[in-house]
């Protein structure tokens, strides 16, 4: 399926609002067009069409006239991964003049995996409005996802059973952050359904990320998916060894005791500033540890390997490890600039949603720019066909 050509989205331009037009004036309203990209994507009528969003114009189809410059540009395009919309959609963002009128035009590929969902509701497109979807328009689309391959996180495992899963567990601590809570007050839906529509069922077993988010034995299921720290009294790996920690579980049993870890391993020291004033010094902050290491984790190859990811903690540096090559549209080169792929699309939702993951994109970045504010040196990374590495250095 392809974006519409000028002369397509001119005709669309010219049409009235219907399921597949859209037109707003500016960006001022970002959750409205939000709703608008989240139900073009869940494409209810089943059209099989790019939804446009025309923004720069008014209702009636006259030119608003306003400055459609890189900055709308990039407020628009990030609406696609900043976390509100899940799962990600597909789209495009381009600056257009279209019979004079200047204006940035969005195209909403219709999702092969609904519903999708803004804030915990889903939405749809009724005619020329948007609405939120009915318990049954809700099924429809769960009923319509396209079949064919999916990530591993997503695949159905058939030796297991809605018994291994923590259903507890995921009604009092997922679904309060995945769904809307007045969604939740009024859901009378069996458990099944519940957990179809969350993507943790398929074929009425549980999924892969399932089992490893919120399974009762995650590490059955997947071996690898636990955490190897030590903290090491020196400088090489053949030196002794302080402490060993196997970090297993639940993914936030996982994630929230490899965070309590590394904080207890920080050290602060005190620097004394002109007017007597103590400013206290982490040689590493925490924010950036948090990030890459949450990386490490969502990122992860999971498939056809029992390796954990490492966090190696030295007298000088500590190196952090995950299995698996860089995955999809990511380069050595691009990983800088925020490009980002989704191995694991289930479990990058889920660690969103547990709140470990609130800014998807953005890990690299965040944590340069923490440890850049800290004083400590750039983090350092390292590729291979089975694993990425990252080495952050403490304070000199």
């Amino acid at each position: 399926m392809s974006p519409y050509s000028d002369t397509e989205l001119a005709g669309l331009l010219a049409s009235s609002e219907s399921e597949l037009v859209e037109r707003k004036r500016s960006v001022g309203d970002g959750n409205a067009i939000r709703r608008s990209i989240c139900a073009f994507a869940n494409d209810l009528s089943a059209r099989g069409k790019p939804g446009v969003l025309f923004v720069g114009v008014e209702d009636d189809g006259t030119c608003a006239g306003i400055d459609v410059n890189d900055e709308l540009l990039r407020v628009l395009a990030q609406m696609r991964s900043d976390g509100s919309i899940l799962p990600f959609p597909t789209m495009t963002v381009d600056q257009k003049t279209i019979d004079g009128c200047e204006m940035a035009v969005v195209q909403v590929m219709p999702a092969t995996d609904p519903p999708l969902r803004f804030r915990g509701r889903t939405w749809i497109r009724v005619g020329p409005t948007v609405q939120q979807a009915s318990p049954e328009e809700e099924q429809r689309l769960l009923e319509r996802r396209v079949a064919g391959r999916r990530s591993f996180d997503m695949r159905p495992v058939v030796d297991a059973s809605l018994d291994d899963l923590d259903i507890e567990y995921v009604r009092a601590t997922y679904m309060p952050g995945a769904v809307a809570r007045e969604i939740l007050e009024r859901n009378q839906r069996p458990v099944v359904q519940q957990l179809n529509s969350l993507r943790l069922l398929r074929q009425g077993h549980p999924s892969q990320g399932a089992l490893i988010a919120f399974g009762r034995d995650p590490q059955f299921w997947a071996p690898g998916a636990y955490v190897q720290f030590l903290r090491i009294a020196g400088f090489s790996l053949t030196d002794p060894i302080k402490s060993r920690k196997e970090l297993t579980g639940k993914i936030e049993d996982v994630l929230g005791r490899l965070l309590e870890l590394m904080e207890i391993n920080i050290s602060v020291s005190a620097d004394v500033l002109t007017g007597a004033r103590e400013v206290r010094i982490p040689d590493y902050p925490i924010e950036a540890l948090r990030q890459l290491t949450v990386n490490a984790v969502m990122h992860r190859s999971y498939e056809n390997t029992n390796s954990p990811c490492r966090v190696y903690w030295y007298d000088d540096r500590i190196e952090i490890q995950s299995p698996g090559s860089l995955y999809g549209n990511v380069t050595p080169l691009n990983i800088h600039e925020g490009v980002t792929d989704y191995r694991n699309p289930l479990l990058a939702e889920i660690m969103h949603h547990l709140g470990f993951a609130q800014r998807f994109g953005l890990g690299v970045q965040l944590a340069k720019k923490s440890l850049s504010d800290n004083g400590n040196p750039p983090p350092e990374f390292s590729f291979s066909p089975t694993h990425v590495s990252v080495v952050v250095r403490g304070l000199a």
